[in-house]
């Protein structure tokens, strides 16, 4: 399950709120030309662990945390706040069209 942040948070503020309750395992860097790789990458290493994926508007990377965090609880969301879903594609069209802040991926 997926769940796909529509309220704004500050880029900075909600990687360090995620940094302080997941430990970040890897961050995937890319560009124009190398993201479908890195996605590709991304999402391979997310299946199998413990962890959550973040991807956020307008920041070039993806960030690969262990732990699954209770994105509501920390960021003090309320359920209009994101959607949730299961369509693995939709967490980056949503942020790709802009129509989204950021993305968390669960497996």
């Amino acid at each position: 399950m997926h769940k796909i942040l529509k309220k704004w948070i500050e880029p900075y503020v909600l990687l360090e709120t995620m940094k302080q309750n997941c430990k970040l395992s890897k961050v995937y860097v890319f560009d124009g030309f190398s993201k479908t790789e890195k996605k590709k990458e991304f999402l391979e290493a997310l299946k199998g662990l413990n962890s959550t994926g973040l991807y956020m508007k307008n920041v070039n990377s993806f960030y690969l945390f262990y732990g699954q965090a209770n994105i509501e609880k920390i960021l003090g969301l309320s359920k209009s706040d994101y959607e949730v879903t299961d369509n693995i594609e939709k967490p980056f069209d949503m942020i790709d069209m802009g129509k989204a802040e950021a993305s968390f991926l669960i497996f």
